[in-house]
């Protein structure tokens, strides 16, 4: 039996949920082992545990779907281009965080089809909440126990203001210069990518702007979840990120901004960054 993106979904969450338990077991006792990649970018053994669990379900739940994650060796493009439809995972996005024993760090899925984010969900394994999107359904959040429907804010550039995601060591002068001087910003400050991008979905943030290497894993679900909302997730030249069309897994920089029917032009100042 086929089924439904949104059956999908309910699965998915709760994979997501199930790997962010054994990601609590480590983080709560603070037992895990650390190593570093080749880029130098902390993975831990936590990382792998959840990996681990979520491309074995996911494989029982579609095994005639692909899976691509953050966690596993760079698979070719001339494999993946044939792919018309895969998971794409992020087993724990904000290992840094969880590193440094902050609570910021969740449990990345989104399933591509056609070059597009379809279904993502993206669970925060320590305050147990989970956003999660289809196309054309809507954006939800789920906490205590409840599901409610979350959207993000319309931004009205007269008022010349501005809530900003940011994470809480960086450096505001990295996200500052990309903002028109003449506009005011209110910081609203959170660990992991997927979860600053919830703050835009659910109209906490107004934007959030990322500079520097991320992983087409690390926006999958969040663009999805951020679009059902009544937002966009673009580059820096305010085009739309692609999935799975080039060699490198790299995104180029990118903005998460709660208002697509906004010309962001007028508030946000281009930059050329593109990664092929």
């Amino acid at each position: 039996m086929t089924l439904s993106l949104e059956q999908l979904a309910i699965h998915a969450v709760e994979i997501a949920n199930t790997a962010g338990l054994a990601i609590l077991e480590f983080f709560e006792d603070g037992d895990f082992e650390q190593f570093n990649k080749l880029d130098e970018s902390p993975v831990t053994s936590a990382d792998y545990a959840a990996n681990e669990i979520v491309m074995t379900e996911l494989s029982k739940l579609t095994p005639d779907i692909p899976i691509m994650s953050e966690e596993i060796e760079n698979i070719s493009l001339a494999e993946r281009s044939l792919w018309t439809r895969y998971w794409l995972i992020d087993p724990l996005d904000g290992t840094q965080e969880f590193v440094a024993g902050r609570s910021d760090f969740a449990v990345n899925i989104a399933l591509i089809e056609n070059g597009k984010p379809v279904l993502g969900v993206i669970h925060a394994p320590v305050t147990k909440t989970t956003f999660w999107a289809v196309s054309g359904l809507g954006a939800h959040k789920i906490f205590n126990g409840k599901t409610k429907s979350v959207s993000a804010t319309p931004v009205d550039p007269k008022n010349a203001y501005l809530r900003v995601a940011i994470s809480r060591v960086q450096k505001l002068e990295t996200i500052t210069k990309f903002i028109k001087p003449d506009i005011a910003l209110e910081f609203v400050s959170m660990g992991s990518a997927a979860l600053k991008s919830c703050l835009v979905a659910e109209g906490k943030a107004d934007i959030y702007i990322r500079v520097g290497p991320t992983g087409e894993w690390d926006t999958g679900a969040p663009q999805v979840i951020v679009e059902e909302a009544g937002g966009c997730i673009l580059d820096s030249e305010y085009a739309a990120l692609s999935y799975n069309q080039r060699e490198s897994v790299l995104n180029p920089d990118f903005m998460v901004l709660g208002d697509r029917l906004l010309d962001w032009s007028t508030i946000t100042i281009p930059h050329t960054s593109r990664r092929d």
